[in-house]
């Protein structure tokens, strides 16, 4: 499959100025953001509409690529700003998140449910030269068993509760970012993981992601 990795250079500075305008002042955020086509992440019929601070479908029965301002905040929260971070993304869905997270390390691990989506996401990674992310298809809310721990964990679905296993493949200092709540409405929940093994947490902006399907999220 090829794609057209040349963003149009308006709508990528339109796209950028609304992120800039929700909160977002991060400069090696807005710039990681800048160099990434969001265009190649979407259906072409919704190509058009790829640089509005909008969620787009993705097909697989509602799943979606998150509007760039959510993307921009999530990155931002999790504090990239250390060299040589393991960062575990739950949810690859379109890729998106994951070609974003992809120039702050090359220890990214992702994990996804459905199979086309993630081998779709391979495919436009794979166009964007991102060759340095680990796969994995299977059940995203038990996070990756086996891989050892983890310095940031997002997860861009939402979940009922904060999920022990992800909780428990953080490394000390490490952060997981996850929408908690019920389906219909969720809150940015940042958890980190302290010197003593305990927890603290901190709320942010009300969301909605399609639900974390999962042992440890929400039933089929």
């Amino acid at each position: 499959m090829q794609f057209n990795k040349s963003a149009p250079e308006f709508a990528m500075k339109n796209m950028l100025a609304q992120i800039m305008q929700s909160g977002v002042s991060n400069q090696a955020v807005l710039k990681v953001i800048a160099s990434v086509p969001r265009h190649i992440f979407v259906d072409d019929a919704l190509m058009m509409k790829a640089y509005e601070d909008i969620t787009l479908p993705i097909g697989n029965n509602g799943q979606t690529i998150s509007q760039p301002s959510i993307v921009a905040k999530m990155t931002n929260l999790l504090d990239l700003n250390k060299e040589g971070l393991k960062i575990l993304e739950i949810g690859t869905g379109s890729g998106y998140q994951a070609a974003i997270l992809a120039h702050f390390t090359r220890r990214l691990f992702t994990v996804e449910r459905l199979s086309p989506l993630l081998e779709l996401a391979k495919q436009r990674h794979k166009s964007l030269g991102l060759l340095d992310i680990s796969y994995r298809l299977g059940d995203g809310s038990v996070g990756w068993p086996g891989q050892g721990l983890f310095d940031r964990i997002i997860v861009t679905c939402g979940a009922p509760l904060k999920s022990t296993p992800l909780i428990d493949q953080l490394a000390v200092g490490g952060k997981l970012l996850i929408p908690v709540g019920s389906r219909d409405e969720q809150r940015l929940t940042l958890y980190t993981k302290n010197a003593d093994g305990t927890i603290t947490t901190q709320e942010f902006d009300p969301v909605l992601f399609v639900p974390l399907i999962g042992q440890h999220g929400f039933g089929a």
